[in-house]
């Protein structure tokens, strides 16, 4: 094995790679906390100066809104601008401070060299800027150089009183001088730093080099050793760090092939428990289609041990066997519905085929994911047949009015005896579309939830008896009404309006099936927390079987009878939309023959007064 030359080695390259990078984070270190350290005193230098001239704005504008009087030995306007400069001449940062009058006249200054300025016009342009009235802030600082080239900055702003005009302004000149003078002493210091970062790095980077490479070191000598054959040496562990973690690896490199059976037993335990628990039905099968694997999922979805199935074809497990042979499924890309609704529930899969292949396309078996559709295509259902229903519903109004209107087109408008008869059959008609569509824009926004229950706290008998009155004195069959109502009140909280087009419903639904001669029954029962409403006939009924069914949307028991009287099939619907958003429940009970009993719950606290019954 040949030996590594100094120059070529890990050791140097470490020792250059830790100090340059130790350089460049300083460098960048410097650069970054320099230019935020000279923003800083720029700002405060700024801040102060700006703190100063304000404090000294309003001292000034007391002074020029003084009155004064010479006759009383008042001191004058520039005796007072000379005195608050004298008094403010205190501060390292500012060179002179001077006060001009609105004409741009000098009143003051703080420098006692150039008392001769005082009485002279200064005619610098930012100056005429802060007297103008007409300038909306005051001009922006500027930056040069004094006669001894050192950086002064000159701000210049307005004494304005509040809401007045300008009287005068304040020209200062800062010594910006000091800022860069404390900035160029950090910068020698941070230097210096550097140099000395820099020296210490490079011995401590030796030393770090040396404790890396000399482990790297043997475990090469060993690792060539490896290669010869030679499994019964060790390297040497000189701590617990990445590199001892890695001669640690060297040694138990055989112990590590022993364990990787039992390491790829345990990842396969851990597959399986994954299956166990997943929401879907999960079911692996090997390269002939035998059942390998079934999860809990699947075992409750196909009704099914797991026990049993296994080695089971998936073929005959499905249901499948007159549709697919295993190799027809291998190649199947879409999903396959599996059909197991009976004629009481529907119940329907859909399984989605994976196949499990080597690169090589070597077949290892396919994986099956069973969900459970069965709710998404009754929805589904469901939505095709309202769709169905409503364009029947449409559809022979509208067919009866074209036949009628091209009757009255090809002149039977002329007849007197016709004419009147199809009009009135094409006005029925079209009552009766409105009717439905109304209904249905009614449903659709009980279905959106756009809509919000105006409640209001009413007694319920008086407000049912109100209802039942009206259609008593309106009602054209001879059918007889009974109220069984109690006496006292029962105030709920309800939309009037929303609970009148229940009972109108119901009621309506009552007088349409009941016979000449006939009674309709009105009855209210009181519970601790709720009000059951009932409205029974004793009409034709309902069959067993479709007593379920009133409630859905267009459905009919005799669809022959309730077109001929008018109905839409969405009553029932709407007021059972309207009773559950009243937190109520709505059934109905029958027999054949013997009459249909309509009843609803309504929210209600019970009060303490006894129940009278009529």
């Amino acid at each position: 094995m040949k030996k590594v030359s100094f120059f070529r080695s890990i050791h140097l390259k470490l020792v250059i790679i830790i100090v340059l990078l130790i350089l460049i984070s300083i460098q960048i270190i410097g650069v970054y906390f320099v230019g935020s350290l000279e923003n800083t005193l720029k700002e405060n230098f700024e801040t102060s100066i700006k703190d100063k001239m304000n404090i000294l704005s309003i001292s000034l504008e007391e002074q020029f809104s003084k009155e004064r009087s010479v006759e009383n030995g008042d001191p004058t306007l520039e005796d007072d601008v000379k005195r608050l400069l004298s008094d403010d001449n205190d501060s390292s940062d500012i060179q002179e401070i001077r006060v001009l009058d609105r004409n741009s006249i000098i009143i003051g200054t703080s420098d006692p060299e150039n008392q001769d300025l005082v009485g002279q016009k200064m005619v610098d342009v930012p100056v005429r800027q802060a007297l103008s009235n007409s300038s909306a802030t005051p001009p922006e600082p500027t930056q040069t150089a004094d006669e001894d080239n050192k950086r002064i900055s000159i701000y210049i702003t307005p004494i304005k009183p509040q809401g007045g005009e300008t009287i005068g302004a304040i020209y200062l000149v800062g010594k910006i001088e000091t800022v860069y003078d404390s900035m160029g002493e950090i910068n020698e210091i941070f230097q210096r730093g550097t140099v000395i970062t820099l020296v210490v790095t490079a011995i401590l980077g030796v030393l770090l080099a040396r404790t890396i490479t000399r482990p790297i070191s043997d475990m090469q000598k060993h690792a060539f050793a490896l290669s010869k054959g030679n499994f019964s040496r060790k390297v040497k562990v000189y701590g617990f760090d990445e590199i001892g973690q890695l001669a640690i690896t060297f040694n138990n490199l055989t112990k590590k092939l022993q364990e990787s059976q039992a390491t790829t037993e345990s990842e396969r335990r851990k597959l399986s428990s994954v299956l166990s628990y997943m929401t879907d039905g999960v079911i692996a099968t090997d390269r002939r289609g035998r059942i390998i694997l079934i999860n809990e999922p699947a075992s409750k979805m196909l009704d099914v041990s797991r026990e049993t199935v296994l080695s089971e074809s998936i073929i005959k497990l499905l249901g499948l066997e007159e549709k697919y042979t295993f190799e027809e499924l291998l190649e199947e890309r879409e999903s396959v519905i599996l059909d197991y609704s009976t004629h009481y529930e529907p119940y329907i899969l859909r399984a989605n085929i994976s196949v499990i292949q080597k690169e090589t396309g070597f077949v290892n078996g396919l994986i099956t994911v069973l969900h459970d559709i069965t709710e998404q295509e009754k929805i589904d259902m469901e939505r095709k047949e309202f769709v169905a229903n409503v364009s029947h519903e449409l559809r022979t109004p509208l067919t009866t009015m074209r036949s009628y209107v091209e009757a009255l087109a090809e002149g039977a408008w002329k007849d007197e005896g016709l004419a009147p008869n199809f009009l009135e059959v094409t006005q029925n008609e079209t009552e009766r579309m409105i009717r439905l569509v109304n209904d249905l824009l009614q449903l659709s926004k009980l279905d959106s939830r756009d809509y919000q229950l105006n409640k209001e706290l009413l007694d319920f008998i008086v407000f049912y008896n109100r209802i039942i009155d009206r259609f008593e004195l309106t009602k054209e069959q001879n059918v007889t009404f009974e109220r069984k109502l109690p006496k006292h009140t029962a105030f709920v909280e309800i939309d009037e309006d929303k609970l009148t087009q229940v009972l109108d419903n119901i009621i309506s639904n009552a007088l349409k099936y009941s016979p000449e001669g006939g009674k309709v029954t009105f009855s209210l029962k009181e519970q601790e927390k709720q009000l059951i409403v009932s409205v029974s006939d004793n009409g034709v009924g309902i069959p067993k079987e479709n007593l379920e069914k009133i409630f859905e949307r267009f459905y009919r028991v005799d669809k022959a009878r309730t077109r001929k009287l008018g109905g839409t099939g969405l009553g029932l619907a709407i007021a059972k939309e309207m009773v559950e958003a009243h937190g109520g429940k709505i059934w109905a009970t029958s027999k054949e023959g013997k009459g249909t009993k309509v009843s609803f719950t309504l929210p209600y606290i019970q009060s303490e007064e006894d129940d009278d019954w009529v």
